[in-house]
Order: structure tokens, then sequence, then C-alpha cells
């Protein structure tokens, strides 16, 4: 009797591990943390930057755009509207069928950041690929917009030593997010709001993209970061404090 007690409690112990195991893992979800592959120690040693000057009070929105420009318009009136600035993050076959929203973006003073040519992974690229990806579409937007891109966010944020190396060499920075509102995934406007409000800290990256989901949370997005007293700045503007 005592020996069954026993396992019955140990067994009754593993249960309640691996119900909070579940538990934290439905909460990293939620707010957009991300288990396995690499993880922020190491890539952060590899030297792409995750945040910004966390001694400051701003905040940066960081939008990808790879497809479609139907919500781009409505976004771009809203940052205007609240006094926000974000850094855009286009790549060039997207660049190539959208010259005139691309123009647009930078004359309402926002930063245009390289997310390559195309949607490839470039930990799994040779040198030589990452860098023409990344040169096409440097090329590209300084032939519409007249201005060098500084910046390089990593499609899917795959990347490798390799990878920052090259983009170094382009004159790029690396970057990467503080949080991920998965925007692309999860279509809720209410779980997108609370994954890039929650928490929110000075220096934070956050990236989104152009989809309806983000439209809807956009207004709620910039006005609570800003009522709690964050700048909503682009990401150049975020990183200035950590080269003073």
């Amino acid at each position: 009797m005592k020996k069954l007690n026993v396992f019955i409690f140990r067994k009754y112990v593993v249960n309640i591990c691996i119900g909070c195991l579940l538990v934290l893992i439905g909460l990293a979800v939620y707010f957009g943390v991300t288990f396995g592959g690499t993880n922020k120690e190491t890539s952060a040693g590899q030297g792409a930057i995750y945040q910004g000057d966390t001694s400051s009070n701003k905040i940066s929105l960081m939008i990808n755009v790879c497809w479609g420009t139907e919500y781009l318009n409505d976004m771009l009136e809203i940052l205007n509207e609240k006094n926000a600035k974000v850094t855009f993050f286009v790549g060039g076959t997207w660049v190539a069928d959208n010259e005139q929203m691309l123009v647009q973006m930078a004359e309402n003073g926002h930063e245009i950041g390289n997310h390559a040519y195309s949607h490839k992974d470039h930990d799994k690229l040779t040198a030589e690929s990452s860098k023409k990806e990344i040169s096409t579409t440097h090329a590209l937007v300084k032939s519409m917009i007249g201005k060098d891109m500084t910046l390089f966010a990593p499609p899917s944020g795959a990347y490798n030593s390799q990878t920052v190396e090259v983009a170094e060499e382009l004159g790029y920075k690396t970057i990467m997010w503080t949080r991920d509102t998965i925007d692309w995934r999860d279509q809720d406007a209410e779980l997108i709001y609370n994954r890039a409000i929650e928490g929110a800290k000075g220096g934070d990256l956050i990236l989104m993209h152009p989809t309806e989901c983000t439209l809807e949370a956009l207004p709620r997005i910039i006005d609570t970061l800003q009522s709690q007293g964050f700048e909503l700045v682009t990401v150049s503007n975020n990183l200035s404090g950590l080269e003073n």
C-alpha cells in the first residue's frame, strides 16, 4: 500500500509539472516569445541588434513589407495623424512593383530599411547570394528615393554570423526584434495589440506587417504606448543613443 501511495504521489507531481510547462508555453506563444532555433543570447553575440536604447523612452515599430499595398495607405494616414514614425523594411520584389508607395513612405518621414530582394533564409545562403539579395535591393531603393539604407532585417529572422559579416561589408547593421506580434500568422487584432504593448519598455523594437488586423490594432497600439510616455521613432533614432 505504501509503495502504491508513493507511485500515485509521484504521478501527481509529474502531471502538475507537465501542466505548468504547458501553461508557460501557452503564455510564451501568446506574448510572441519563441523557443528553439537560434537563441537570443547566441544570436546577439553574432552581431545582430535586438533592442535600442533601453535608457530612453523610445520605441520603434518595424513594419516588414513583402507583399501588397491594400492596407499601407491607411497605415500611413494613422501614423501621420498620431505623429509616429516607423521603419519600413522593404523586400526588393515588392519595391520593383510599388515605387509610388515607397516614395510616399519616405516622403512621410519614415525610415526605409532593407529586407533583401526575395524572402529567402539567409542562414542557408552562400555569402555571395546573401550579398546579391541585399545589394540588389539597396540599388533599387536608392534609384527611387535617392537614399542609402543602413539597416537590414533578415527575412524570417534567419541569419548567422556570415549574414552579419556580409551586411557589415555593405554598410548595414543587422536588425532583429525585441517582440514579435506574429500578425502574419494570427489574424486577431486584440492579440496583436496585446503582444505589442504588454510589458513595453524603452528601446523595444516591435515587429509587425501590413495586415488587416494590424491596421485595426495600430491606432490602439500607438495611443497606448504614447499615453505611457513612449515616443514612437525610427529604428535608427532608437539606436542613436547606443552610439553616444
